[in-house]
């Protein structure tokens, strides 16, 4: 099989990270017999920095020719400290959502048995954690008609019907093949933007006769990803709400630097990890390289490459499972970005498993003995 990527870096730990998602898309190319072309791209305070547009028509041309979009990170604090800028790298990320038409962005939620200890929950309330948020991603208030004169200032939220369908019925399809359960999380006693999407939903759910609805208010969300994360299959929501409830859930598994991230829609699906662009750490190899790679094999769960995605996802549990982590995890770890990617990468190419032992593995690059 032959796709093509287009790899959009980013800013901060962008670039660290989503070269060791390319060497493992590599790794499965070599080991699955696939090619994967790449084609890099600015986006971000980078593309302002060459080019003065946070998304290059460069870029959104390369976009628009790609299977799929590899990106690292977004953000700059020199963009982020300045609250009179014009001209910002997050306006980059928004503008290829509306250009790609990704209405639906999607992070899967889960645990490590191994990480437990970092997580804030207690280990109680971690057992069976496996939940994925649909949030709806180019509608609401982040999109609505802003208005300003100094002294009072709004944000429309305003949503259609069919933004709403067109979210609704990928998320009950994801519900069929997972538990057969679906939360929508709306303010439906207060907005009338909540009222639409509850109604639309409930008339989607009849398509769905096998899959179990249920409504929060967004406040009782909040709380009940913290109470009982494990009752959740399923999670639907508009873009704020999506925006705030995932950056919650995220922390569950106790690093930012584990989770990935899809975002849906007409054009080609765009992969990144969830976790910023960590300007602090840019350039020390010292980034969790994980939600990056775990971003890769949503990445191949997208061109309909199952087995090769399952191979990067054991291929992660194992490196986690041998402490092949970065200090984020383990304080304690001599790993680098660059040095877990390797290892990540090899066992995905060499076949190791999970009962490989640690000692045979070289330090710097992984060997099978």
């Amino acid at each position: 099989m032959n796709k093509r990527i287009a790899v959009i870096p980013g800013d901060g730990i962008g670039p660290e990270v989503t070269a060791q998602a390319v060497k493992v898309l590599n790794a499965v190319g070599k080991r699955f017999d696939h090619t994967f072309e790449y084609e890099y791209c600015l986006m971000g305070a980078c593309a302002i920095d060459q080019t003065g547009d946070p998304l290059p028509d460069a870029t959104i041309e390369a976009a628009l020719r790609s299977d799929a979009v590899l990106f690292g990170a977004i953000g700059d604090p020199k963009y982020d400290n300045d609250p009179g800028a014009k001209v910002r790298p997050e306006q980059g990320l928004l503008r290829l959502r509306k250009t790609l038409q990704l209405y639906a962005n999607i992070r899967p939620i889960s645990t490590y048995a191994a990480l437990e200890h970092l997580s804030p929950l207690n280990p109680d309330r971690l057992k069976g954690v496996d939940f994925v948020i649909y949030r709806e991603l180019t509608g609401g208030i982040y999109f609505g008609e802003k208005k300003t004169d100094g002294t009072r200032a709004s944000d429309d939220c305003v949503y259609t019907r069919e933004e709403i369908e067109r979210i609704a019925h990928p998320a009950f399809q994801q519900a069929r093949r997972r538990r057969k359960k679906l939360t929508l999380v709306d303010k439906a006693n207060v907005l009338e933007t909540s009222r639409l999407w509850r109604k639309v939903v409930q008339e989607v759910a009849t398509q769905y006769p096998d899959v179990a609805v249920d409504f929060l208010f967004v406040d009782n969300a909040a709380m009940q990803i913290i109470v009982n994360p494990a009752q959740f299959d399923v999670m639907l929501t508009e873009n704020m709400f999506g925006d705030i409830l995932s950056d919650e859930a995220s922390v569950i598994s106790g690093s930012l630097g584990m989770l990935p991230s899809a975002s849906i829609g007409k054009g080609a699906a765009l992969f990144e990890p969830i976790h910023g662009s960590y300007p602090q750490a840019a350039g020390k190899d010292i980034a969790n390289p994980m939600g990056a790679i775990l971003s890769a094999a949503m990445l191949l769960d997208h061109l309909d490459l199952p087995r090769e995605a399952k191979t990067v996802r054991e291929a992660v549990d194992w490196a986690v499972q041998q402490k092949i982590v970065t200090r984020d995890i383990d304080p304690d770890s001599t790993h680098y970005t660059s040095t877990v990617g390797d290892m990540i990468a090899d066992a995905v190419q060499y076949e190791i498993t999970f009962g490989a032992r640690l000692q045979n593995i070289l330090m710097s690059h992984s060997t099978i003995i």
